[in-house]
């Protein structure tokens, strides 16, 4: 038995070297291989909101213009050809694209409401259906229509278009209106005024 105790010290080495080669093997994803992602990281990123503080300063409602542009999801506050800020939106999804064209701001107001879409609520105004449209839901017994909160609205067209805070996915899915940061939506807000001219470019 003694004189095959060094055999059996070796042998136990080399598997112990090799059970330690897999593990580190196994490891580490096999080449070509990527390891999954996660619902978050597979929504587009969007470039932040950007300021150019010492333009900002010299603006006044009286020289400014807005471009907003669908194909790359971005709204601009310029003056002349100089950008002053650049924030990301989300505009309309598909069945409900943003219209394009020139236009102009028709009003403004700091805590508009949607008269089409929000959730039906009890006397209490505890959600009883969310999301829902007026044009094609009918309020339960007991409740009443509440619209979305559109905060520091501008609007754009007479249909009710217009750009306000919102959810910002990475991609258009509003139902016609333009998102925007609440940060975002408070700067253009401030420094437009009723009839600034809007430049709504098509995605095409």
């Amino acid at each position: 038995m003694k004189k095959y105790f060094p055999s059996l010290i070796v042998a136990n080495a080399i598997v112990f070297l090799a059970v330690c080669a897999d593990a580190q093997l196994f490891g580490k994803p096999k080449t070509g291989l990527q390891p999954m992602k996660s619902a978050v990281d597979l929504i587009k990123k969007q470039a932040p909101l950007q300021v150019d503080q010492a333009l900002l300063a010299k603006t006044s409602t009286d020289d400014v213009h807005l471009i907003v542009s669908l194909g790359k999801q971005r709204a601009y506050l310029m003056v002349g050809d100089q950008i002053v800020i650049d924030s990301p939106i989300s505009s309309g999804k598909l069945g409900h694209t943003s219209p394009s064209g020139s236009m102009k701001i028709l009003e403004k107001d700091p805590n508009h409401h949607s008269s089409l879409y929000g959730d039906f609520v009890d006397s209490y105004g505890r959600i009883v259906r969310a999301g829902v449209s007026m044009h094609i839901d009918a309020a339960p017994s007991g409740t009443h229509f509440q619209g979305a909160e559109m905060k520091w609205f501008m609007r754009l067209t007479d249909e009710g278009v217009g750009m306000h805070v919102g959810i910002l996915p990475g991609y258009p899915a509003s139902h016609g209106c333009i998102r925007m940061p609440s940060d975002a939506a408070k700067l253009f807000y401030d420094r437009v005024k009723i009839g600034t001219p809007v430049e709504v470019q098509p995605a095409a």
